[in-house]
């Protein structure tokens, strides 16, 4: 029996001719990383292990969260956070947008296994990588020896065929798979995406597809490193495929021809629903950006739906990039002009409003669409509040009309 993608980098990393589905394993870390919010946890349990890190160069704490501190707590933090970084001396220190991106752009590449103090970890798998996401303990644990223990996951395969339509996209395509298969339906799963849809998607959207498999559940989401792939990585990383006779858990087959812009309702990511059955909902703020939908793709398609149009009155459109590069990119094609022209408020890169520390917490009573990754009840705010999660061009159209719109009339 031929082994999957993530059976065959796990067991390089195991130092293993195979390994198996719930298989106990240690594997050796090759990028380890931490936040603002997932550091300060870490530090004492590091310090209860080791005087000193595995691997300087594999290390990489990213201040994203609450950038810069919002309040006096976050400034204590980020100086603990500082201290511990000046302590042992780590190099990869980033302060320039979100963890998940600046490690996509930066580190990651195929063929790697990536640890990382928080969910999306799993992002990382667009790139052909093993990658998910732990507590503060298990990355100090991490940083201290350069291994973690993990059980093998069986596998589930899903393919995506078809062609999407005018102004449907990559986070349409993950919210309606949330939606069929469940936020359980995938619990401790490694999700292998395929398909013609997949092959064409972009890296950017293929980040989002995988970015997103933690809201059903899964451990990890892995697409096979292509052309596009290598183009994106300088080239660098191991051409793991899948054996032709591998074992899958499960096969799952979505022809997404004719779906339209998905919309996940308050306040589960899996509480899913086309456009059309929540449009004319009124709104007070739209959210553009976070590791899901904050890169240059997700930024043009609103500058594209905003240019020459003004916000409604009553809106607040927060637009976030999810990096530096994002940031410069978006403003050498004049997209945050046409964003800024229109009403919007363009903020530093970083997560921004998505966890409701800063830069567009809620009210009670106040609605939001968003492009992030979750809408529970407080994520953002006011427990009072309510969060629909869609694409950036729902977002885009919505903040014109001041309430939830199809973008495919404006496209």
């Amino acid at each position: 029996m031929g082994m999957t993608l993530v059976e065959k980098i796990l067991a390089r990393a195991a130092n293993l001719k195979r390994v198996s589905p719930s298989d106990i394993i240690i594997v050796n870390v090759d990028i380890a990383m931490s936040h603002d919010t997932t550091t300060p946890l870490a530090i004492k349990p590091f310090f209860e292990i080791a005087d000193s890190v595995f691997d300087k160069n594999k290390i990489v704490i990213c201040f994203d969260h609450v950038v810069p501190p919002a309040n006096i707590n976050a400034a204590i933090l980020h100086k603990k956070i500082r201290d511990f970084i000046k302590k042992l001396g780590l190099v990869n220190v980033h302060m320039e947008g979100v963890c998940h991106q600046i490690l996509a752009e930066k580190y990651v590449i195929p063929g790697y296994v990536v640890i990382g103090a928080d969910s999306h970890t799993c992002t990382h798998g667009a790139l052909g990588a093993f990658a998910t996401g732990v507590g503060s303990t298990d990355i100090a644990t991490v940083y201290a020896l350069g291994k973690i223990w993990l059980r093998v996951p069986e596998s589930f395969k899903i393919n995506i065929e078809g062609r999407l339509k005018k102004g449907v996209y990559a986070k349409d395509v993950i919210l309606y798979i949330i939606g069929e298969m469940g936020a359980d339906g995938a619990v401790y799963k490694s999700i292998e995406f395929s398909g013609k849809v997949v092959k064409d998607f972009s890296i950017s959207s293929r980040l989002t597809l995988t970015n997103m498999v933690i809201e059903m559940g899964a451990m990890n989401g892995i697409i096979e490193a292509d052309e596009k792939t290598f183009e994106y990585t300088g080239g660098r990383g191991i051409p793991f495929k899948s054996d032709k006779d591998a074992e899958y858990e499960e096969v799952f087959n979505f022809d997404v021809s004719n779906l339209e812009p998905q919309v996940a309702c308050p306040h589960n990511v899996d509480n899913v629903t086309d456009i059309s059955e929540v449009e004319g909902i009124e709104i007070d703020q739209a959210f553009i950006g976070t590791c899901t939908n904050g890169r240059v793709e997700d930024i043009e398609i609103a500058a594209r739906i905003l240019d020459g149009r003004r916000i409604k009155s009553n809106v607040r459109l927060i637009v976030t990039p999810a990096s530096n590069r994002v940031y410069m990119e978006c403003l050498r094609r004049g997209y945050i002009q046409k964003l800024l022209e229109a009403g919007a408020i363009v903020t530093n890169p970083g997560c921004g409003a998505c966890l409701g520390r800063h830069q567009g917490v809620l009210a009670p009573g106040e609605v939001c669409v968003s492009t992030s990754n979750r809408n529970f009840m407080g994520r953002m705010g006011s427990p009072e509040a309510k969060i629909y999660l869609a694409s950036p061009a729902v977002a885009a159209a919505s903040a014109v009309e001041g309430r939830i719109a199809d973008p495919r009339r404006y496209l």
